[in-house]
């Protein structure tokens, strides 16, 4: 596969910072700004002041919550940190590296919801223990374990390929009593990711929040080797993938939380695209664990991050 473009990073927060930095200087020199015949406007009585640019807020500390397509296996470099195989070119670092910020990234392979307060394994704690009072800046992005949602769409509808070619095993195996298991799975893990947040915005009540979204895995009329799938699968892939997305945005409404939407910004980007920005079936031990995120996926994730943080 050839190396992809690197996605534009934009830098909104610098151009605040010049421009704050502009009217810091106009301030300090006392020089007011002259009409055109050289002397200056006196401003009218009674008038409002004109209002500073605000300056982007300061985020000193940050915990990134979440799972393998936050921890994002396989892209360079890896720390194994106790089977949680996080990248040190994921997006919270990659934020945090922008910001200045000092980074806990808790985010963990095979993490569920339950993972938030609960050990996942022996020394990796409870993902919530990372937060307190002094956490300035939080990502969450999880779900897609939960009830083995990911493990059973990658892992055995690949294998059913084979009993219907043309149809949809995939979702026919998914049918118990007129309805698809998975799908309710999915509707019950978005009251667990809102009942994490309110947890989140009690520990840390002064840090801002951010729900992080899933990329795009497929596209219903996109088939590729790199995904194997049976003919009518893929559309349920894309059906449950986006199903999931909606779970997050949903608890992100239900709390007043800041919901960031990867799924939009990675149409176009799925696994049998021209440009994927998640690896398909076979691992890439230089660029992305089998069906994870690329460094691509994980740059976009972060500028979408940032240009929201930027935000007045």
């Amino acid at each position: 596969m050839t190396a992809l473009p690197r996605p534009t990073v934009h830098r909104p927060r610098a151009r605040l910072r010049r421009y704050a930095g502009l009217v810091g200087v106009l301030a300090l020199i006392g020089s007011p700004l002259t009409a055109c015949g050289g002397e200056a406007e006196s401003p009218a009585v009674g008038a409002p002041p004109t209002p500073s640019p605000s300056a982007p807020p300061s985020f000193k500390r940050y915990v990134a919550l979440g799972d393998s397509f936050t921890a994002a296996p396989l892209v360079p470099v890896t720390d194994v940190a106790n089977g949680c195989f996080r990248s040190t070119a994921n997006y919270p670092s990659l934020v945090a590296r922008e910001l200045g910020a000092d980074l806990d990234d808790r985010s963990c392979g095979g993490a569920t919801t339950a993972h938030l307060a609960r050990a996942q394994f022996p020394g990796v704690p409870p993902q919530l223990t990372a937060l307190d009072k002094g956490t300035d800046l939080v990502t969450l992005s999880i779900g897609g374990n939960d009830g083995r949602a990911f493990a059973h769409l990658v892992r055995t509808c690949p294998k059913l390929r084979d009993e219907d070619p043309d149809g949809s095993p995939c979702e026919a195996s998914m049918q118990q009593g007129g309805q698809d298991r998975l799908m309710t799975t999915l509707r019950r893990t978005g009251d667990r990711i809102a009942l994490a947040l309110r947890e989140i915005k009690r520990r840390a009540p002064d840090a801002r929040v951010l729900v992080v979204g899933y990329p795009q895995l497929a596209a219903a009329d996109n088939a590729c080797d790199r995904l194997p799938m049976a003919e009518g699968d893929y559309a349920y892939l894309a059906q449950v993938n986006r199903t999931l997305t909606e779970q997050l945005e949903r608890a992100a409404r239900a709390t007043g939380t800041t919901y960031i939407d990867v799924w939009r910004a990675s149409k176009g980007h799925d696994i049998c695209s021209d440009s994927p920005w998640i690896n398909g079936a076979v691992s890439d031990q230089n660029r992305a664990a089998a069906y994870h995120p690329f460094a691509e996926e994980q740059q976009a994730v972060a500028d979408l991050i940032t240009q929201e943080l930027d935000r007045p």
